[in-house]
């Protein structure tokens, strides 16, 4: 089989997810776009928060040219990516029971924020706790996941529940398990994953029905422009110095 068809198919399987979360989500979006709105309005703060690969969805949503200002990177360390010594020590972290918990206790999180969480599996102690932690403190919880995982394989999380059961919103990235879309027969494994792709797009749908939702109360959303074009960080200069109190990554 030639690259090129099998990068077709890579381009054919993903575009075909993003249809179907599009098409199937359309209501939760449309929940969690509210939800961001409303901590805007209220006075809330944004945190983001992905563990692994997971991250790079979390990452893409912050300190972002088109996104929110007030959006924040929830880190901990160790699991952010894949820059950590050995890289698998970030996978064997997030099924550390009481890590979420110390994470939080020692975070800016309070009531009234909104805290995003990427989980692909949701199976792990790390984001599970994460969301309990975070609802119980009155912050509220959009998860992002795929739900077939919690049919399909077994809770890591102590009470036996997923990153899915925790939420006030669930974005169902529709991931199969495993995150691979291609087979072939000369390759042992499957290949090619989509989560990322998937993921950043559900993200920033939320993120644009989150815009249109303040400027339909009147509200400017702050944004962030870029700083590659003209005037671009004399605005973000004006929009960071206006909710500084509610952005943690200058700090």
């Amino acid at each position: 089989m030639s690259d090129s068809k099998l990068a077709g198919q890579f381009f054919d399987a993903a575009i075909g997810l993003l249809r179907q979360v599009r098409d199937e989500d359309a209501g939760e979006i449309g929940a969690a776009g509210t939800l961001i709105a409303d901590a805007v309005v209220d006075g809330g703060r944004l945190f983001a928060f992905g563990a692994g690969h997971s991250s790079l969805a979390a990452q893409d949503i912050v300190y972002r040219a088109g996104g929110l200002a007030l959006m924040n990177l929830l880190t901990v360390p160790g699991v952010v990516g894949v820059d950590v010594m050995p890289a698998t020590l970030g996978s064997a972290l997030e099924r550390v029971d009481g890590l979420a918990s110390a994470v939080l206790d020692s975070s800016p999180l309070r009531s009234g924020d909104l805290l995003v969480i990427i989980s692909l599996s949701g199976r792990n102690a790390l984001p599970v706790e994460m969301a309990m932690k975070a609802r119980a403190l009155g912050v509220k919880v959009i998860g992002v996941t795929s739900v077939a995982y919690a049919t399909e394989t077994s809770s890591r999380h102590v009470s036996g529940t997923y990153l899915k059961d925790h939420c006030d919103v669930v974005l169902d990235s529709r991931i199969p398990i495993g995150d691979a879309e291609l087979t072939l027969d000369s390759i042992e494994a499957p290949f090619a994953p989509a989560s990322t792709v998937v993921t950043s797009a559900l993200l920033q749908a939320v993120m644009a029905t989150a815009a249109g939702d303040l400027a339909d109360r009147g509200v400017e959303p702050p944004l962030l422009r870029s700083g590659n074009v003209d005037g671009g960080h004399e605005w973000n200069t004006r929009v960071m110095t206006e909710y500084g109190d509610r952005i943690f990554y200058r700090r």
